[in-house]
């Protein structure tokens, strides 16, 4: 390690050096042994540092010669100039806690022994779709609080619902039209149209998409939140949640169910989700732990059809 940051050091001298001008272009370095007898170090630590130098473009060599000071072209601030001016640092923008049941002592204690039982685990890359001990564990929970059966070979976990809406975006496909509540969250309409997708607003009402919208509208996907509507709070009645699913069945398409805020009810009266009503594997299910956990945390996922787990 020692030797590693003298090699660097000295590389980041004779660097500053040339592009502070103090080493003109086609000036001639003392030879590698010079350097290392008037630096105090080894000769393969010059010959690492000259290496890096001339790899980068700031050295040249000659056979037999030496090394050269490559010609380079400087904005008119040179980068010792940049490097002296003191960085500002940005304040934290500090956010109070949301309000939550979570008991800190238990969540704290759980991570403890994670970290002391799986500690070698924590370092190794997770599959693609997420490690299997966490579908499980997300398979058992809704099967538990919320009547729903999931495998978890069709589970994928994402890092916050945004991610999730991107994959269900490619696996469904870039040039489908998405038909979105209006208003809605405005990350949705974000995601959809950044990745080159087209949208369909649809007009919401006081018990979710207005069935006039519903069908006159064009559109090849649906993407709701029946649970909780963002900014209008609206919770879906039973009967449009089947208007959306017939939809689904007189279109031959998908939905995107995102269940946003639906991590807290009360036991034993979950309501039911679009993915549970429904008989065809037409729902895409979203959900997070954004209110059961926190947050920062930015985890999620997604329950996929069948048909959509091999795209």
């Amino acid at each position: 390690m020692k030797d590693q940051k003298k090699y660097y050091s000295l590389y980041l001298d004779i660097k500053n050096k040339i592009l502070s001008g103090e080493f003109r272009a086609g000036e001639k370095l003392p030879s590698k042994r010079v350097t290392a007898d008037k630096r105090g170090v080894s000769l393969v630590t010059v010959e690492r540092a000259y290496a890096m130098l001339e790899d980068e473009g700031y050295l040249y060599s000659r056979e037999r010669s030496g090394y050269f000071v490559s010609h380079i072209d400087t904005p008119t601030a040179s980068r010792s100039d940049r490097r002296q001016l003191p960085i500002a640092h940005i304040e934290e923008e500090r956010e109070l806690p949301p309000e939550s049941d979570l008991e800190y002592s238990l969540w704290f204690k759980t991570i403890r022994k994670v970290i002391s039982e799986r500690n070698e685990e924590l370092f190794v890359r997770s599959p693609s779709k997420g490690c299997a001990s966490l579908r499980n564990a997300i398979a058992d929970y809704l099967y538990r609080y919320r009547g729903m059966i999931a495998d978890p070979h069709r589970i994928v976990i994402g890092s916050g619902s945004e991610q999730l809406y991107e994959i269900a975006m490619k696996l469904l496909g870039r040039d489908k039209i998405y038909g979105i509540e209006d208003p809605s969250y405005s990350q949705i309409r974000a995601v959809y149209l950044g990745s080159g997708a087209g949208i369909c607003p649809l007009t919401f009402g006081s018990d979710g998409i207005e069935s006039s919208a519903l069908n006159k509208n064009r559109f090849d996907v649906l993407h709701v939140t029946p649970f909780h509507s963002y900014p209008t709070g609206v919770t879906t009645s039973i009967s449009k949640r089947y208007e959306y699913l017939r939809w689904a069945q007189e279109n031959n398409s998908y939905i995107i169910e995102d269940d946003f805020d639906s991590e807290f009810f009360i036991p034993g009266h979950p309501i039911e989700t679009l993915y549970s009503l429904d008989t065809r594997h037409s729902v895409i299910y979203i959900n997070t732990f954004s209110k059961s956990i926190s947050p920062s945390m930015r985890m999620g996922y997604m329950i996929l059809p069948e048909s959509l787990v091999g795209s």
